[in-house]
């Protein structure tokens, strides 16, 4: 079985770093589920952290299809940075979105499109996030109704998903719990069944005055930076598994 994943620091796995200081995340956990389910499987990851939708359903998405050979499923996840900055077009994310899908329904390839899930509790701006976000999930709920070739897995409206227990320090990317539980919900949406974590019971309070002070330091600060110069936290990164990586089964 062969394994692409296209998006942004989503998928790249953002908030579940390892050791050795790579970052792991919901895809390759489901690589991982998938070679437990089919004995080995070969895995391509060419998502890259701060890209908009554009380079996610052109670049990317054109570099997954050309893989020799071409994938059997395709997750796709975008639009997020495109909903924190200015010159938001709906008309031109569904666009971009249907390219997508239209193309790997041209290729004959499995389409797996999933929404992030929702961080904007906990976000400055949170509310114009949400409403940028219901217009993408019209989008998208549109096309999972015309199309029979893509399956949608829907975090973005998982209410335990907006708890705090799931989210890394900077509210925006998920911490592992978060990321394990979108690989099986992934996983299970292409028929591996596998355990859906579920964080305790309780959530930390709302932070005070200085913890929230650090956390417009540490975080908003230097992301209103780059915006204001033009960079990006994926500038200079290539993908991490750019081509076909064999993923085995783990021992039991």
């Amino acid at each position: 079985m062969r394994y692409a994943a296209i998006g942004d620091s989503f998928t790249e796995g953002v908030g579940d770093p390892q050791p050795d200081g790579t970052m792991r995340g919901w895809a390759d956990l489901v690589a991982i589920g998938l070679a437990q389910a089919h004995g080995s499987v070969e895995y391509a990851n060419l998502a890259i952290r701060g890209r908009l939708v554009e380079p996610i359903a052109t670049e990317q998405l054109d570099a997954a299809l050309a893989l020799d050979p071409p994938p059997d499923v395709l997750t796709f996840n975008g639009s997020g940075n495109d909903m924190m900055r200015p010159g938001w077009d709906a008309a031109r994310i569904e666009e971009l979105t249907r390219r997508v899908v239209d193309l790997t329904a041209e290729a004959g390839v499995r389409l797996v499109l999933l929404s992030g899930p929702d961080p904007t509790e906990r976000l400055p701006r949170g509310r114009n996030f949400a409403e940028r976000a219901d217009q993408l999930m019209d989008i998208v709920d549109r096309l999972d109704a015309a199309y029979d070739h893509m399956t949608f897995v829907d975090n973005y409206r998982d209410p335990e998903m907006r708890r705090a227990a799931y989210w890394d320090a900077d509210r925006l990317h998920l911490n592992p719990l978060g990321h394990s539980r979108v690989a099986a919900r992934v996983l299970a949406a292409m028929g591996v069944e596998t355990d859906l974590p579920v964080a305790p019971e309780g959530d930390a309070g709302r932070p005070g005055v200085l913890a929230e002070a650090a956390y417009v330091g540490r975080y908003v600060l230097p992301w209103i930076g780059r915006r204001l110069t033009g960079r990006s936290s994926g500038d200079g990164r290539v993908p991490k598994h750019a081509t076909w990586t064999t993923i085995e089964a783990p021992a039991a």
